[in-house]
């Protein structure tokens, strides 16, 4: 079962070095016969060519998507901690209003966002990428099921020793929701390093612009089919590579999210 879920990754790969005439090849092959760097340097070619390196594309999204993972994940535990832990008024219609919004697509939301992004005015700035990110539904609910796990007794406990809600917040319930925050870190990185919609949507500055967008726009660039369709396997593999890396040194951590319930 490991072989057969890994033989999409071995494609991925496989399929970035491929020359043209094996990317072409009729009936398609799994493995690449004659490996090649071409589409690597048909990539830096049309890099070099833009008046925009790469880099800079580069930099914009590794420079999000870090902001994106902090502040969602202080965002998320936080608010996750509020309806779980505290008592307020209107606690479960928040509760009920957050599990309806994992309903939401991002597209069903698009002209919403548009219209909150030009009235807050900031169009064309790195926040359009980064504020629409930190609504993220499905990581409040996750975090909160696991603080709904945790015995409110510890939390009177720590109150009873003088820690105040931000105190306990931060030094009892972060602590034991590892797990769940390392899992919501790499839906949001996933969500963030693949997201076109900001440079799309939010951006008429091409330097502010990320890497999905430029990867997705190689193939229109190109011109060439056959060019394009190699420059397309790179883009695939660059977009998927720093995923797998991230699961690969978080896994741990991912399992203990699924298989327990936060408490050691």
């Amino acid at each position: 079962m490991s072989v057969f879920m890994a033989l999409p990754i071995v494609f991925i790969v496989n399929h970035a070095f491929k020359p043209f005439t094996e990317l072409f090849a009729y009936p398609p092959t799994f493995f690449v016969n004659s490996p090649t760097l071409e589409n690597f340097r048909l990539l830096f070619h049309f890099s070099a060519e833009s008046g925009i390196p790469a880099s800079r594309y580069v930099f914009n999204s590794l420079f999000t998507t870090t902001i994106v993972i902090l502040l969602t994940l202080l965002v998320s535990s936080a608010a996750a901690y509020a309806l779980s832990k505290l008592h307020f008024k209107g606690k479960y219609t928040f509760n009920k209003i957050n599990t309806l919004a994992l309903m939401f697509v991002p597209i069903a939301v698009a002209i919403p966002r548009f219209l909150i992004i030009k009235n807050l005015g900031i169009f064309n700035t790195y926040l359009a990428h980064i504020i629409p990110m930190l609504a993220m539904p499905i990581g409040i609910f996750l975090i909160k099921q696991f603080m709904d796990q945790i015995p409110d007794d510890l939390i009177e406990a720590s109150k009873m020793d003088g820690a105040g809600n931000w105190r306990v917040y931060w030094n009892v319930m972060l602590p034991l929701v590892k797990p769940a925050l390392v899992t919501v870190a790499i839906l949001t990185f996933q969500a963030s390093w693949g997201n076109v919609e900001g440079s799309s949507i939010f951006m008429d500055d091409e330097s502010l612009r990320t890497l999905p967008f430029y990867m997705n726009t190689l193939v229109a660039q190109s011109g060439n089919i056959v060019a394009g369709a190699g420059l397309s396997a790179v883009a695939g593999l660059v977009m998927f590579v720093p995923n797998l890396i991230l699961f690969v040194i978080l896994q741990n951590k991912v399992m203990a999210s699924m298989a327990h319930t936060g408490i050691k």
